[in-house]
C-alpha cells in the first residue's frame, strides 16, 4: 500500500512540474550575465561626442599662477575629459630654455607626450598662435608664416594629434583676403598631408569670423585635410577702437556653416546665469546643429570668462555640454 502511495505522488509531482516548468536551476555565472544585460538596457544613451579640454581654458594658471604647461594632462584628466587640446603659445617660455628651437620642440614634445601618456588622456590638436600671418597679403610674409607653422605639425604628428589649428588674419579687403588665405592654406596643408595632420581655420575674427567666406576658402583649397574649427563664440568680423564694430549677425547661421567642412568643435563659454546655461549662447541650439552634422568627434571646452574661476567655468562649462546633449533630438 505504501509503495502505491508513492508512486501515485510521484506521478502526480512529475505531472505537476511538467504543466508549470521546473525550477530554474541556473548557475550563479547565468545569473550574474542576466544582472549585467539588465543593468545595461537601462544605461542613459552616450552623447555623440567626447569631450577635450582646451588649454587656453586655464591661460591664467599658467601665466599668472605659475602652473607649468605640462601639468595640463592630469587636470585635464582630474576635471573628466577624456582629450585634451594644447595651445603652442603657453610654451613659448619651456622654449625659451633651450638654446636651439629644435632641440626645445623636441623636449617639449617628449614631455607632453609623456605626460598625456601618464595621465590617460588623447592628444587631439594643437593650437597654434603667433607664428605669422598665413593669409597675408605679402606672400614673402605669408611663405614664412606657412614655414614657422610646420614645426607645429611635425609636433601634433609626434603627438598622435589628427590636426593643428591655424588663423587667417589676413586684410580686411575680401579678395585679397580670400587669395591670400587659399595660397597659405594650401601650402600648409600639403605639407600636413605628408604627415597625416589636418590644417584646421578657427572663426577668430576678421574675415575668418564671416562664415560664408571662410566656407568659400576651404573649397576653394579643396584639400581633404583642410577644414574649420566652428568656435561657439568668436563672430567679431570688424574691431574698433571700443571694442567689435561688426559682428557677424546670426551664430547658429554661422556655426551651421562652419560644420559643413568641420573637423572639430569648440564650445567657448564666458558667463552663466542662475540655472547654469550661457548668458549668450543656447548651447542646445549649438550641440544640436553640431550633431545633424553628422559630427562625432571630440568637442572642445574653452572657458574664456572672468567672473568663475577657471576651474569653476571648466566644470561649469563641462556640465553645460552635457546637461544640453541630453535635450537633443
Amino acid at each position: 500500500m505504501r509503495y502505491n502511495f508513492l508512486t501515485k505522488n510521484l506521478t502526480v509531482l512529475v505531472v505537476f512540474f511538467f504543466i508549470i516548468g521546473f525550477p530554474s536551476c541556473k548557475s550563479s555565472e547565468e545569473k550574474k550575465e542576466e544582472t549585467i544585460e539588465q543593468e545595461e538596457s537601462v544605461q542613459p544613451e552616450a552623447p555623440f561626442f567626447k569631450l577635450s579640454l582646451a588649454q587656453w581654458s586655464m591661460h591664467r594658471m599658467i601665466i599668472n599662477e605659475g602652473v607649468s604647461p605640462f601639468e595640463f594632462a592630469a587636470k585635464a584628466k582630474e576635471w573628466g575629459f577624456e582629450g585634451i587640446e594644447y595651445v603652442s603659445q603657453l610654451y613659448s617660455k619651456e622654449l625659451e630654455k633651450y638654446e636651439s628651437e629644435e632641440e626645445g620642440m623636441k623636449a617639449i614634445v617628449e614631455r607632453c607626450k609623456k605626460e598625456s601618456e601618464a595621465a590617460g588622456v588623447k592628444n587631439v590638436l594643437i593650437m597654434v598662435d603667433r607664428e605669422g600671418d598665413l593669409a597675408s597679403p605679402d606672400e614673402d610674409k605669408r611663405n614664412e608664416a606657412v614655414e614657422n607653422h610646420k614645426k607645429w605639425i611635425d609636433a601634433a604628428a609626434e603627438l598622435g594629434c589628427h590636426a593643428i589649428r591655424v588663423n587667417t588674419s589676413g586684410s580686411n579687403d575680401p579678395e585679397l583676403w580670400k587669395n591670400a588665405a587659399v595660397d597659405g592654406l594650401r601650402k600648409l596643408s600639403e605639407y600636413g598631408a605628408t604627415k597625416n595632420i589636418n590644417v584646421i581655420v578657427e572663426n577668430h575674427g576678421g574675415l575668418s569670423s564671416d562664415a560664408p567666406k571662410l566656407v568659400e576658402v576651404i573649397n576653394i583649397v579643396n584639400l581633404p585635410n583642410c577644414g574649420t574649427l566652428p568656435d561657439f563664440g568668436n563672430w567679431c568680423i570688424k574691431y574698433g577702437n571700443n571694442g567689435c564694430d561688426l559682428e557677424y549677425p546670426d551664430m547658429y547661421d554661422g556655426l551651421e556653416r562652419l560644420m559643413t567642412v568641420a573637423k572639430a568643435v569648440s564650445a567657448k563659454s564666458n558667463d552663466f546665469d542662475e540655472n547654469g546655461n550661457e548668458t549668450k549662447k543656447d548651447y542646445v541650439r549649438m550641440l544640436q546643429i553640431v550633431k545633424d552634422a553628422g559630427y562625432t568627434g571630440y568637442i572642445g571646452v574653452e572657458y574664456e570668462g572672468d567672473i568663475l574661476s577657471e576651474t569653476e567655468g571648466i566644470i561649469a562649462t563641462r556640465d553645460l555640454i552635457i546637461k544640453a546633449s541630453k535635450a537633443l533630438n
